[in-house]
């Protein structure tokens, strides 16, 4: 097993997945405290590197694309502070961050995981009931109903037909985009038969966000909803999981554990890639040290 501890988080692998527990430092974002601890397969990942700076380094995972709901939902706008697969490293603990590196790209190599996009969500989404109140708005997710109730900072027009109830078989999208500069952010629901093309502003099936300390919270209800969504590679909407059910990911069955021979069979395709070149001798060694630790 591999750890990092740091006040920004800790950051732990079994062999089979990440976790990933955000830190309680008053610097640590209120996204990343109420999503709270994120479990992420090996084979969900595509990536892992370590960037070393003056004062402090940063760990960063990189997921296979279509792996992850809240990646999906918000189009990669998350913003650093608010990103769950960085990690903040203090100088001090370079040498730890470097050999966490080692450890993930050793078992990504032995297990062979591509970094190729994934046909279906190998991250589960936030967990539901979940209720966000954040700009012009409040939205609320139970799992088979969006509700919307609007305060008083909502434009009139948008308010005067009061809250709005959007049922979860009737959503077709969802997508969530932060505040930046002077454009204004939002969380918007495309509702089947019923599509709009009005601004967040007045668009009844959307919360507008000005960027306060709360926006990014919405990104967790576009999440939670677009872990229930067909996935992007699906082809048809009888994908679609059922109200009711755990995401796909959370009804996958565990990777099996590699037995003795597979091993011994993943060692000898070592000894060949390296004798035709296509391993360097640190590679090659690497990864070796990885299988026989687990024989």
């Amino acid at each position: 097993m591999a750890e990092i501890i740091q006040k920004d988080g800790t950051w732990t692998f079994d062999g089979d997945a990440l976790h990933l527990t955000p830190g309680r430092d008053k610097n640590v974002s209120l996204l990343r405290k109420t999503l709270g601890e994120l479990t992420v397969p090996l084979g969900a990942l595509a990536g892992i590197s370590f960037e070393q700076g003056k004062k402090s380094g940063r760990l960063k995972l990189r997921l296979r694309e279509g792996a992850d709901p809240l990646l999906q939902a918000t189009g990669g706008k998350l913003a650093e502070p608010n990103d769950p697969y960085q990690l903040a490293v203090d100088s001090d603990r370079y040498g730890v961050a470097e050999y966490f590196v080692e450890e993930i790209r050793n078992a990504l190599l032995l297990d062979q995981v591509p970094a190729t996009a994934v046909d279906r969500y190998l991250v589960p989404g936030p967990s539901v009931p979940l209720s966000v109140s954040a700009g012009d708005g409040t939205a609320s997710f139970d799992g088979e109903r969006i509700r919307l109730e609007w305060n008083w900072k909502t434009e009139e027009a948008k308010s005067a037909a009061g809250s709005r109830m959007l049922y979860f078989a009737d959503i077709e999208s969802v997508e969530w985009h932060p505040a930046v500069g002077l454009e204004n952010g939002y969380l918007r629901f495309t509702v089947r038969n019923a599509p709009t093309k009005a601004p967040p502003k007045y668009d009844p099936n959307s919360v507008e966000l000005w960027g306060f300390k709360k926006d990014p919270l919405m990104a967790l209800v576009a999440a939670a909803v677009q872990a229930r969504l067909p996935h992007p590679s699906a082809s048809s909407i009888e994908d679609r999981v059922p109200i009711g059910s755990n995401s796909p990911a959370q009804d996958a069955e565990p990777p099996a554990e590699p037995d003795h021979d597979a091993l011994l069979r993943r060692l000898r395709e070592l000894g060949e890639l390296h004798k035709s070149g296509i391993l360097t001798e640190e590679e090659f060694t690497l990864a070796k040290q990885a299988i026989l630790k687990r024989l």
